[in-house]
């Protein structure tokens, strides 16, 4: 059995990647389809062995799907994810549109898989915010075992969160600052090339900015309202890869063997943590990879009960694609994917 499923913002980095994702972990689909703007009507995209062809997002008609994997604006998402919705399919939007509405659970499976049982209120799942995904993934089984008190995060953000024009920005400054001089800056606020852009997203009143509250917010809605969090969110010179400095303290002890111990079961996390000049992962060696690594563990001698960790994903996949390509699965498997078809 297989299902109808559309791809929503397919000629977008997030898009291509779910079409490669949903093939690798051989996802049953009856039949694809790339949706996207008009002006990219008849783009090919890449699919198995072949390709197919991006149709127009106005003239689709999303009654003959099953499942919608959206990685579009919030504004379009605003849009379009309720007449989706309305029309039959469950939508999967990894925009920020939905994220901490009320109706509409905000899913990572190795979190909080229990909370799809809701999605039927809108039809509607929300991806987290990239850089959250892999925190909660790597916080969710510590917070089970001793009780999270604080967080203090700091992110390395790669460009490719910032998408196609946020990689292009690095590749052409890198080029012209060895060849043609100098560029300057359009999709950045200063230079990314050599440098570190301390600011993502948009300042709020209180000095953080809306990437950072996305950050805490939805780790409150995933695991706990209580876990206090603060966090600095960094553009770096990086194509593609987040990684998080995360500071916990406990509630209860938890020492770095035990907390060594607990993730390397975890579901979702691989612990490369080997106290050498090589024995921790950096996101080059994340990139094109499923798991979230956590190095450098090691407990915090300033707390009473702390610990820290060095936290990478390919934020693509797991902060983007795979999550929501796993979030079908998840759906699949609880028999929550409304109709199906023979393949």
């Amino acid at each position: 059995m297989g299902y109808r499923v559309a791809v929503v913002g397919a000629t977008g980095n997030v898009g291509r990647e779910m079409l490669n994702i949903l093939e690798e972990l051989e996802f049953p689909v009856d039949k694809i389809h790339a949706i996207a703007s008009r002006k990219s009507i008849g783009v090919e995209v890449g699919w198995k062995d072949g390709v197919v062809k991006c149709e127009d997002v106005e003239q689709f008609d999303f009654s003959t799907v099953d499942v919608v994997l959206m990685s579009v604006s919030g504004s379009f998402s605003k849009e379009w994810a309720p007449k989706i919705g309305a029309a039959g399919p469950i939508v999967i939007d990894n925009s920020s549109a939905w994220r901490m509405d009320p109706d509409v659970p905000l899913i990572v499976p190795e979190v909080n898989p229990d909370d799809v049982s809701y999605a039927h209120r809108k039809n509607i799942i929300a991806n987290p915010n990239c850089s959250t995904a892999q925190l909660v993934v790597a916080l969710k089984p510590l917070h089970d075992a001793a009780k999270i008190k604080r967080v203090v995060v700091a992110t390395y953000q790669s460009v490719s969160g910032a998408g196609k024009e946020g990689m292009d920005e690095l590749w052409d400054q890198t080029k012209g600052i060895f060849v043609l001089g100098p560029s300057e800056p359009q999709k950045f606020p200063k230079q990314i090339a050599f440098n570190v852009i301390p600011y993502i997203g948009t300042f709020n009143d209180d000095g953080y900015t809306d990437e950072e509250a996305k950050m805490w917010n939805e780790t409150h809605k995933m695991i706990d309202p209580a876990i206090k969090l603060t966090v600095t969110c960094v553009r770096v010179p990086v194509m593609v890869g987040h990684s998080e400095a995360v500071n916990i303290e406990f509630h209860s002890p938890l020492d770095e063997d035990e907390a060594r111990d607990i993730l390397r079961e975890s579901p979702g996390l691989m612990v490369i943590d080997k106290r050498d000049s090589t024995g921790y992962i950096t996101p080059k060696e994340a990139q094109g990879e499923f798991p979230v690594f956590v190095s450098r563990i090691r407990n915090d001698p300033t707390v009473e009960h702390g610990l820290s960790l060095w936290v990478v994903a390919d934020n693509l996949r797991k902060g983007a694609a795979l999550n929501a390509v796993q979030i079908a699965e998840l759906l699949h498997e609880r028999g929550l994917i409304g109709r199906k078809v023979l393949a």
